[in-house]
């Protein structure tokens, strides 16, 4: 029986890297430069502010959040102080949040600290709702969720997610979604209006370990990216129901969609973009897996050029055994640190 097990597991792994080295690695995605930012430290996920033209990355070891030009990448300001996982900015009351503890508070145009906001838990991923305007804090311990109102920076209340938390996204019509990792993976539907988990929406073993999800608002898609199995898996929103899945690569961190071009774009963290089309709100195709650059896992999308802004670096061999379901590596070569720009 574990040799039946053994081969059924060969057949299945080999049958997805069949699929994966069978979709098309040219397409019209392509890698348009690669823009050496350097500096010291680690960095984690980033935030374009579309309208104001700026990138924010979130940078430790020293703590701070660099931000740049969005056209030209060029060094536009910095946030001292905050060892951020996450960044976003609400364009209404024109302030900015760091997943960070304690939560720091600035105003946009001056790049200015308004304040400090004490929260529990670890502070991680980070997520905007236009739908009233407030700021979620993502902690994979208790408490999962922090809200906090974005034009006075309080702290509206917390949510129980009964597990731990990813990437978020939200319809702005008073839903928010976001993916769990443990203890089953599921995404979890939350309810704007009253802070309380509605539904959670099982990925039924198509995929696990989920770390990117985008939303298909007008189809009310939801595009969960995981690493154990490597696999995107569409969902319906609202009926939780389970419509494909598709291999993506190793070691999955962030996922988008482009309504224009009815797209969804999975960075990983083996040197891969996977681009996965929708034909139609039943039919999803992997349409291209474009070569980036090896750490490349974190992602923003620039909806006014429609280029994808990549975060990158180099790194020294893994020192230690590889985690299951992660694609590792050791130490961060110093100022290796760059924003890879992926275009037609």
């Amino acid at each position: 029986m574990r040799r039946l097990c053994l081969v059924c597991t060969v057949g299945i792994t080999l049958a997805l890297l069949g699929l994966i080295q069978a979709a098309p690695a040219d397409g019209p995605y392509r890698v348009l430069k690669i823009v050496n930012v350097g500096g010291a430290g680690t960095f984690d996920t980033a935030f374009a502010d579309i309208a104001a033209r700026r990138l924010y990355i979130p940078r430790k070891n020293p703590a701070r959040i660099t931000v740049f030009d969005l056209d030209t990448l060029e060094p536009a300001g910095e946030i001292p102080d905050a060892a951020a996982n996450g960044v976003i900015v609400d364009p209404k009351s024109g302030h900015g949040f760091a997943g960070s503890k304690p939560v720091v508070m600035w105003d946009a145009k001056t790049l200015k600290t308004i304040k400090t906001i004490d929260v529990q838990g670890g502070p991680d991923a980070i997520l905007f709702d236009p739908f009233n305007e407030r700021v979620y804090i993502f902690s994979h311990t208790a408490p999962n969720a922090t809200v906090i109102n974005a034009v006075d920076g309080s702290v509206v209340g917390t949510i129980d997610l009964e597990g731990m938390p990813e990437q978020a996204v939200t319809d702005g019509k008073g839903h928010v979604y976001v993916d769990i990792r443990e203890p089953t993976d599921s995404v979890a539907a939350i309810d704007a209006k009253t802070m309380t988990v509605s539904a959670h929406y099982s990925l039924r073993g198509k995929g696990g370990r989920c770390s990117g999800l985008a939303i298909d608002v007008k189809n009310q898609i939801l595009f969960a990216g995981c690493r154990q199995p490597q696999m995107m898996v569409m969902l319906k929103a609202g009926v939780a129901t389970v419509l494909h899945a598709l291999p993506i690569g190793a070691g999955v961190d962030s996922a988008v969609f482009n309504p224009k071009t009815m797209e969804t774009f999975s960075a990983q963290n083996d040197g891969t973009l996977t681009i996965i089309k929708e034909k139609s709100p039943a039919q999803f195709v992997v349409e291209q897996i474009a070569r980036t650059k090896e750490s490349a896992k974190q992602m923003v999308w620039d909806s006014k050029t429609d280029r994808i802004l990549l975060l990158a670096a180099d790194f020294l061999p893994p020192t230690g055994p590889p985690k299951a379901g992660v694609a590792g590596y050791g130490k961060m070569v110093p100022d290796s640190f760059s924003v890879v720009v992926v275009g037609k």
